[in-house]
């Protein structure tokens, strides 16, 4: 960080330190929420940092009675100030645009993990799941923020009030058209986390195997399928729909594109059951699937292959590695 603790006053720069620290792992899930890309939200946390050690650093300033509330409000806004950029580079981006992957822990290793990390870990994994984060790109940026406030973390209405500068009908009325759209695109259901992870490494096997019934029988008649590869990387310039299309597309993939070398291993991904491929101990690429309620099969599938949105994956020793077909 540029303004470090060491450039303020002893007392108050580790005082600073330690509050800032202590709130970030809130800060970032909250920022990611409404950006959706690990990248900026480094960099609106660096921001806030900032602004949090010039308030702390200033020497008649009054002490501050909620740091939380202080910080999360600072962080908020300065998404907000962000947004304009973020949405003039999506108009040049080539091909679909798809969230960043964010590399999130199972329940079982948050369980096992110590106290501190484990608390730090299920805080950064309230990131809502990939096929939400896509919804939630088609709500204004206020809406969007009111939604992940109120919906994912729980603030008030008056509370969102005080964060945004506006008034509580207002946030009410942002907060119920945020709703009813996301509703409308995206039903509440949870899939069960083992059922997903089957499906995920049963899709994986028969696509990598050129098995085209069993990927027909795993995939919705009316399954779509987005290709994120930022123009870096060959992939579909636009959402590939219909159960024939998405399986041929797969298969071409798999027949054609894909290198000699490749290690597959299931993470969680925005808390979802996922396949990661690295090539080497280089990420390849993130796939992640969403299920029908009704029957399990897969409804959205969500492929990133931009290696800047994978600049940050990494290969673990206690990865779950796949069986190749």
């Amino acid at each position: 960080m540029s303004d470090t603790p060491a450039q303020l006053p002893s007392a108050a720069g580790d005082r600073a330190t330690e509050v800032f620290v202590g709130h970030r792992e809130l800060l970032f899930s909250v920022v990611y929420n409404l950006l959706g890309s690990v990248s900026d939200t480094e960099d609106v946390l660096q921001e806030t940092w900032l602004a949090w050690a010039r308030r702390v650093r200033q020497p008649m300033a009054e002490e501050i009675d909620n740091p939380r509330a202080y910080l999360v409000r600072i962080a908020v806004n300065q998404a907000l100030a962000r947004q304009a950029s973020i949405s003039r580079r999506r108009e040049t981006y080539i091909g679909p645009w798809l969230p960043e992957p964010l590399i999130t822990q199972t329940p079982e290793v948050l369980e096992g993990a110590e106290s501190a990390d484990a608390a730090e870990s299920a805080m950064r994994n309230e990131s809502v799941s990939m096929a939400l984060l896509v919804v939630l790109e088609t709500l204004t940026p206020l809406e969007r923020a009111v939604f992940v406030l109120h919906e994912v973390f729980g603030y008030a209405h008056t509370e969102i009030a005080e964060i945004l500068g506006r008034s509580p009908s207002a946030i009410r009325q942002l907060a119920h058209r945020a709703r009813e759209h996301v509703q409308a695109r995206r039903p509440r259901y949870q899939a069960d986390p083992r059922l997903q992870q089957q499906v995920t490494e049963r899709f994986v096997a028969a696509a990598l195997g050129g098995d085209l019934n069993a990927l027909m029988s795993l995939l919705a008649p009316d399954v779509t399928m987005w290709t994120d590869g930022g123009g870096k990387v060959r992939s579909a310039l636009r959402p590939v729909s219909g159960r024939e299309n998405v399986a041929r597309m797969l298969n071409g993939y798999a027949s054609s594109r894909l290198p000699d070398a490749l290690d597959i291993r299931y993470r969680q991904v925005n808390g979802d059951p996922s396949a990661v491929v690295f090539s080497g101990d280089s990420p390849y690429a993130v796939m992640v699937m969403d299920l029908n309620p009704q029957n399990d099969q897969v409804t959205d599938i969500y492929l990133v292959t931009n290696p800047d949105k994978l600049s940050r994956v990494r290969l673990e020793e206690d990865d779950q590695p796949a069986d190749r077909p």
